[in-house]
């Protein structure tokens, strides 16, 4: 049994060793006007949305430019503010602020359909001004509802689902939500003012971290989550329940503003408002 207790005890300590680790600069890619968003899929292919042009490029991890599309405008693959970008293996979802809707491409950037809920019979159902959208490993369709502070919760045909956050939700309601990200558990993680909200795949709120700085961003890859301010950017193991919020220590340290943060096979990316900056661990 003792033993048992020190192998438990060693891996906890390796644990938090780990992801205490720094992590070292290697190198910049891309060029934007003002990045709003990004997003790295499972097949290594980074997505930028740009606020100033109204673009989103397709880039890979050398920073080679595949393909961007865009301009101001309200047809299809063109954007009024696209805020927020999130890419599948297949798919791209961006929200298109100003244009009141979501609009999804394929993995090239070809277009493919777009979501306005203004089609909706039900208004107290509808969206305005998304500000993020995101699938779910189960197929469902979320969005920010940035005009009245809730999530949306829709099947992938459109179909309305439920409210989450919203005035019902108690000490859950979302005053001020920012962003948000799926875990590999269908949980939703919110960003609201000052304060990390976890809600279950049903909408019920499960878990309020207060923090002690101002969040602006959210991503999570294999349940690692990471949260951005202005200037840092901190990590959480999702699925350790005592694992603390502790910040990411980048050297140098960023004197740009931080945009979003993502990680991917090991590799720390920060995307700026004018480029993303590569980190990888500090042996």
């Amino acid at each position: 049994m003792r033993f048992f207790l020190q192998i438990i005890i060693f891996f906890i300590l390796f644990y938090h060793l780990n992801f205490s680790q720094h992590y070292l600069f290697t190198g910049s890619i891309g060029k934007f006007y003002r990045s709003s968003s990004f997003s790295i899929n499972d097949a290594g292919f980074i997505y930028v949305a740009d606020s100033q042009s109204n673009e989103i490029t397709k880039l890979d991890t050398l920073g080679s430019v595949i393909r961007f599309i865009g301009g101001y405008g309200w047809e299809q693959s063109a954007f009024d503010d696209p805020v927020y970008l999130y890419a599948s293996t297949l798919n791209v979802y961006v929200s298109d602020k100003n244009n009141n809707r979501i609009q999804i491409f394929d993995k090239d950037l070809n277009f493919l359909s777009e979501f306005k809920s203004s089609n909706l019979i039900d208004k107290e159902h509808s969206f305005a001004y998304p500000t993020c959208a995101a699938t779910s490993g189960q197929g469902d369709f979320y969005i920010l509802d940035s005009d009245n502070n809730r999530i949306i919760k829709y099947d992938l045909n459109g179909n309305f689902r439920f409210l989450i956050g919203s005035y019902d939700a108690g000490n859950y309601m979302l005053s001020e939500p920012k962003r948000f990200s799926i875990d590999s558990k269908n949980n939703l993680w919110v960003i609201d003012n000052s304060s990390l909200l976890q809600f279950d795949q049903f909408g019920n709120g499960i878990l309020r971290i207060d923090l002690s700085f101002e969040p602006q961003n959210i991503s999570i890859n294999s349940d690692i989550l990471l949260i951005n301010s202005d200037d840092k950017v901190f990590i959480k193991n999702i699925n350790d329940a005592d694992s603390e919020i502790t910040e990411v220590k980048l050297t140098p340290k960023i004197e740009q503003k931080i945009i979003h943060a993502a990680f991917l096979n090991s590799k720390l990316y920060v995307l700026t408002p004018k480029s993303i900056l590569v980190y990888s661990e500090s042996k």
